[in-house]
Formats: structure tokens, sequence, C-alpha cells
């Protein structure tokens, strides 16, 4: 009964769980309104967290076609694989 309580009491997202939606959608290169919408943030929160992944390197931007593509770097591919590993081992 403890445990179902707990889970049940956290609703919302953390910024861990966003990052790694945005690194998902981004592992092969995506555009913001992509990134925005599978993450499901609002056009300032993106902003910010772009700005943060850039920062800390889990991003870089790729200019095609006149268009501002982000990409999941080494680094950010490292920190979804591990993501995903804790992840998959608090479902068991």
């Amino acid at each position: 009964m403890a445990k179902r309580g707990w889970r049940n009491s956290r609703k919302r997202r953390d910024r861990l769980l966003i990052i790694a939606e945005m690194l998902e959608t981004a592992k092969e290169g995506a555009l913001k309104t992509p990134i925005m919408y599978k993450a499901n943030l609002s056009f300032t929160q993106l902003n910010e967290y772009l700005s943060y992944l850039l920062e800390i390197k889990f991003l870089e931007t790729i200019t095609k076609d006149e268009e501002m593509i982000y990409k999941a770097t080494s680094k950010g591919l490292e920190y979804l694989r591990g993501y995903m590993k804790i992840r998959n081992l608090l479902k068991k």
C-alpha cells in the first residue's frame, strides 16, 4: 500500500524526465516545434531547456536549409541511456 501511495503522490513530471523526452526526440535531429510538442512544453519552457541542454553539451545545433536543428550529442545520448536504465530498474 505504501508503494502505491508513493507512486501516485507525484503526478508532475520532473526535470530529468523532461530532459530525457527532449533528447529522445532529438536523437536523429529535430526542429524546435516537434521537441516542444513531444516534451509537452510551453515555448518559454522549451527555450529555457534548450539553452540549458546546449550549455551542458547534451544538444548541439546544426543549420540545414536555413533551419536550426537540435541534435543529441554523445554526452546527451549517454544521459538518455542511463536514464532509461534506471527507469527500467525501478519498474521491476
